[in-house]
């Protein structure tokens, strides 16, 4: 496990207690918003705070280290160096620091430094270092010694994997193009196929004039190309054109890359407070890596950061392949910071600029059905069925002519969506509740209900359309249970508190049905229009009861409830 080699990710932040501020007790104030920032991931704050305090107590280590990791965790490398190079010379050992200034003598060329290092001293970790080594020694043009590197840490079974992939784009980086491919190609090396190790081996293969090779290869991992940049480059071999080697274009970006790759392996490991400070070294290494950018700013979005990841999505240009998933994730990053009309215009924009990808076209339509522009969101989902056919996009379709009141396309889409996915439980839930709603087809409504239950017998939503479904076919005894579950999970639903207690009138339990409307009316958002519960429905229901209600809509009475 990297996470062993690395040591503990927690340990990246050696000595980062609370500091001492005796003597300093103007900065106490700065050190204290600094604390609450990082505490709430705010790493531009910290990062400021903490500087401010600093310089009210300019030797304190655990300041020092504090202010460190906040800036390398904002992206600003450039004021976290000096403040890095204070931690070393005093003496502590904190690898931050030694990140910090091993990114700095990559990029000032100093290989030297990192090739002839103590690899047993305490440095930033086994992995990293031993790589740091090898790409060092193939900056000073040490090939032989730098795979020799390589070879002796792919020797730790658990790193084979990742450290035979960085060997093949060593030799690749030199024109060794075909020891390269003889390291993807044997199967016994481990090398996960990434779609980044993929297209690196697509490259390399086309570099030996293997063309149909590299496309059969990306058709076997990727199927039909639903992207621009992998059509674009299934369209470039087939038409007999080279492909460059630009995985890595440098020793930099090999340096670049070692930090993605462990960023990457941490992210499903550790937390994204510690595996961003990696992602944000390999996008210092590598500005315009659009993967290493696009991981900054998912790290940001798990930490609820979304202001910065809103932030990192912009720096992908236009014209880099990538762009569209930059911008798709900006628009979802926006609605997340409660900006969802800003996330239309993005999304909006960028229908315009890729108006033949299917996902730009349903995000567009999911992002109008935020704003409940049922028919702009129907829009949508035309164009991006026109593109592809997918059972969601039939089922969003369906729900916004359901929302709309056109029913027979809602209901004709549905069974689409069925026809594509038939055990799909949020579909056999939404047709079967929608059926009951109508009061039409109720045998085959209950069905597909309960077939949605069997597959999501967790689910509160499901739960209460089993109990409602029972209860609209006059099955009151039968629906008890399931809308007992289903309050039990959802405890807080207005709908699902409402139908409890219509249940519960239906069976004869009047007080137990009036404190279920009770509670359903304190859940109730009054002040939102589109609130599924209705209050003065229910008003009315503890006022006159339930069978005077219905018998006031024209509606069927409640057959009498047996015992």
């Amino acid at each position: 496990m990297l996470r062993v080699l690395l040591s503990s990710a927690t340990a990246l932040v050696l000595g980062l207690g609370v500091p001492s501020l005796a003597g300093a007790q103007s900065g106490s104030g700065a050190y204290l918003a600094g604390r609450s920032a990082a505490i709430g991931y705010d790493f531009d704050a910290a990062a400021r705070y903490f500087s401010q305090a600093l310089a009210h107590d300019r030797k304190n280590i655990a300041l020092m280290e504090s202010a460190l990791v906040a800036q390398v965790s904002a992206g600003d490398l450039k004021r976290a160096a000096p403040l890095a190079q204070m931690l070393i010379l005093s003496g502590t050992k904190n690898r931050v620091a030694q990140m910090v200034l091993a990114a700095q003598a990559i990029q000032d060329g100093d290989f030297d430094t990192l090739a002839d290092q103590d690899i047993d001293a305490p440095g930033i970790g086994n992995l990293v270092d031993h790589m740091a080594r090898g790409w060092a020694q193939m900056g000073q043009g040490r090939v032989r010694d730098a795979l020799a590197t390589f070879d002796s840490l792919a020797q730790q079974e658990n790193l084979r994997s990742f450290v035979m992939f960085h060997k093949a784009l060593a030799l690749a980086s030199v024109g060794d193009f075909e020891s390269a491919e003889h390291i993807f190609a044997d199967t016994g090396n481990g090398v996960i196929q990434s779609r980044r190790v993929v297209l690196a081996r697509a490259q390399v293969l086309s570099q030996l004039g293997e063309n149909a090779t590299a496309a059969a290869f990306l058709r076997e991992m990727f199927g039909a190309p639903h992207d621009p940049e992998l059509a674009q480059i299934l369209a470039g071999l087939d038409a007999g054109q080279e492909l460059p080697f630009d995985t890595i274009r440098s020793v930099q970006d090999g340096f670049a890359e070692v930090y993605y790759s462990v960023a990457g392996a941490l992210q499903s490991e550790t937390d994204p407070e510690y595996t961003l400070i990696f992602a944000q070294i390999a996008r210092e290494l590598r500005p315009q890596n659009a993967d290493a950018i696009l991981l900054v700013a998912e790290l940001f979005e798990a930490l609820e950061q979304y202001g910065p990841a809103i932030q990192a999505y912009k720096q992908v240009p236009p014209d880099d392949a990538a762009y569209h998933i930059a911008e798709l994730g900006r628009a979802a990053a926006l609605r997340k910071l409660g900006k969802p009309e800003a996330a239309v215009e993005v999304l909006e924009q960028l229908a315009r600029t890729h108006q033949d990808l299917g996902a730009v076209h349903s995000a567009l339509g999911d992002a109008y059905r935020v704003l409940e522009d049922f028919a702009a969101a129907t829009t949508a989902y035309d164009r991006a069925l026109a593109l592809r056919s997918d059972w969601f996009l039939y089922y969003a379709r369906g729900i916004s002519h359901e929302r709309l009141g056109n029913w027979p396309q809602a209901e004709t889409d549905f069974r689409a969506a069925l026809d594509l996915n038939p055990d799909q439980p949020q579909v056999l839930n939404y047709l079967g509740y929608s059926l009951v709603e109508h009061r039409i087809k109720l045998d085959e409504a209950l069905a597909m209900i309960e077939r949605a239950a069997s597959a999501s017998p967790d689910s509160g939503y499901i739960i209460d359309s089993l109990g409602w479904a029972l209860y609209r076919l006059g099955r009151y005894a039968e629906a008890v249970p399931h809308m007992e579950r289903a309050a039990q999970l959802m405890a807080v639903d207005p709908v699902v508190n409402d139908h409890l207690g219509d249940v519960y009138w239906a069976v004869g339990r009047q007080r137990e049905a009036e404190f279920q409307w009770m509670r359903a009316l304190s859940f109730v958002d009054e002040d939102d229009p589109s609130a599924e519960a209705d209050p003065d429905r229910i008003r009315q229901k503890l006022a006159i009861g339930l069978d005077a209600v219905l018998q006031a809509e024209g509606a069927p009475p409640l057959r009498v409830a047996k015992d």
